[in-house]
């Protein structure tokens, strides 16, 4: 069931893709920016991606009206994305990210939901069963990348919901 992406009114207006220089303009731009990212990140479930990556991605690149937005103010539009706990920088350069279109603590929700739901309380799972196993098929983390999975995990270890364990072939998950 493959889901065409909607792109937002403001993707086929080329000013959009140069940052506004009227404070309230850029922050309207930069919000929806932010919402696009969120959008086209959560439709193809993709988490993590370079600087460089983005730019040459339909996301940032309208081939189509040949606009394309500058290297500096991706970093901006990431860095806002970063301020709402959306994105976090996987290295010091801040050359590659990690984009979460819901905050761990809001898939920690959605995960213990479904272990209290199907009544998985005090079991067990690797990190691979979890995400990619058949119960969770039709589970909105199912396919969660195992970084994002990690910080959910960590989430849900300081609301003493889980704990994060070592099992035979890697990690794992206890819920309480």
């Amino acid at each position: 069931m493959a889901m065409s992406f909607e792109w937002p009114w403001q993707y086929r207006f080329p000013p959009f893709f140069t940052l506004q220089p009227n404070v309230d303009t850029r922050q309207k731009q930069l919000a929806a920016w932010c919402s696009l990212v969120l959008s086209f990140c959560r439709l193809h479930k993709q988490s993590s991606m370079t600087v460089m990556e983005a730019q040459e991605s339909p996301l940032f690149n309208n081939v189509k009206l040949q606009r394309k937005l500058p290297v500096e103010s991706i970093q901006i539009v990431l860095e806002e994305l970063r301020k709402k706990g959306n994105l976090e920088w996987l290295d010091k350069s801040k050359s590659s990210f990690l984009i979460m279109w819901r905050r761990p603590e809001e898939w920690g929700k959605l995960i213990y939901q479904w272990v209290s739901r199907s009544g998985q309380n005090n079991s067990v799972f690797t990190l691979y069963e979890l995400t990619n196993g058949e119960d969770t098929e039709d589970e909105e983390f199912h396919g969660l990348d195992e970084a994002t999975l990690l910080r959910v995990l960590q989430a849900l270890q300081q609301e003493h919901k889980a704990e994060i364990i070592t099992v035979s072939d890697g990690r794992g998950v206890k819920f309480f």
